[in-house]
C-alpha cells in the first residue's frame, strides 16, 4: 500500500487549517510564503558541486558535530527546518523519520536535522517524535547563511508575532527574525554537495525518494 506523499500530507494539513484559522492570520501566512517564492534569490542557493568546507553544529544531545566527524562514515544529509514548534516541521520530520531515516541508515548515510533554534528549545521536536536521527543547532544561521537559504519575517508577520506575544526570536532563542527555508543538502565524503533542494515555501518539502536516489548515486560512483 503506497503511503501519502509528504507534500500531499502538507497540502492536506493546510487545507484543513484554512477551515479553522482566522482569515487575517491565514492571509498573512499565505502572503509571506508567496512573497518568499516570488523574491528568493535562487542564484545564491547552495547547489551541486559546491565545496562545503568546515562548519560546526551542536546536536541537542551529543554536542559538537563537524564534517570531519560525520563524513568518514558515509554521505551526509542535512535537512534544514525552521524551529521545534513549526507546524509543517512537525509533519515533515516525523515523516522523514519513517520514510527516510531507515533507508539512509541502510545506505551508510548520516541524517541531521538542522535549525537555528537553541539546543535547549530545539530538543523538544526530537523528543516529541522520538526521532532516530540527529537534530542540531546551526548557531546564528551560520551554515544556512553560507548556503544562501535564510529569510526574515515580513512586516505583517512581525506585527502578528509581536501581537501574539511570541516573537520568533524568543521562540528560537536567537533574538532575530531570521529562519532557514526548508532545504536538503546531500554531501559526499569529499565534502562536495551532490544534491541540493531549497523551498522558499515552507509548506513544500523535498520528498524522501529524491534524497535516497542522491545518496545511492554517491555510493555507486564511490564503488565504480
Amino acid at each position: 500500500m503506497t503511503s501519502t506523499s509528504l507534500n500531499q500530507t502538507l497540502a492536506d494539513f493546510q487545507a484543513n487549517r484554512a477551515l479553522t484559522m482566522p482569515a487575517d492570520k491565514l492571509k498573512i501566512n499565505v502572503d509571506q510564503r508567496r512573497l518568499l517564492v516570488d523574491t528568493a534569490d535562487r542564484s545564491a542557493f547552495v547547489k551541486r558541486g559546491d565545496a562545503v568546507g568546515t562548519f560546526a553544529l551542536t546536536e541537542v544531545d551529543e554536542g559538537l558535530l563537524t564534517p570531519q566527524g560525520l563524513l568518514p562514515s558515509g554521505p551526509l544529509v542535512l535537512v534544514f527546518f525552521r524551529f521545534a514548534g513549526c507546524p509543517a516541521c512537525n509533519i515533515a520530520l516525523p515523516y522523514y523519520n519513517e520514510h527516510l531515516a531507515p533507508q539512509l541508515a541502510g545506505l551508510g548515510a548520516t541524517l541531521v536535522g538542522v535549525s537555528p533554534q537553541v539546543p535547549e528549545k530545539l530538543r523538544a521536536i526530537k523528543e516529541r517524535h522520538a526521532l532516530s536521527f540527529r537534530v542540531a543547532t546551526d548557531k546564528g544561521n551560520a551554515l544556512a547563511r553560507r548556503f544562501g537559504v535564510t529569510y526574515e519575517f515580513d512586516a505583517p508577520s512581525r506585527r502578528l508575532s509581536l501581537k501574539t506575544g511570541t516573537p520568533i526570536g524568543d521562540v528560537t532563542g536567537t533574538g532575530t527574525w531570521e529562519l532557514p527555508m526548508p532545504t536538503v543538502v546531500v554531501i559526499d565524503q569529499k565534502g562536495i554537495v551532490q544534491f541540493a533542494d531549497v523551498s522558499p515555501d515552507w509548506l513544500v518539502r523535498t520528498e524522501p525518494g529524491a534524497i535516497i536516489d542522491a545518496v545511492r548515486d554517491i555510493n555507486l560512483r564511490a564503488a565504480a
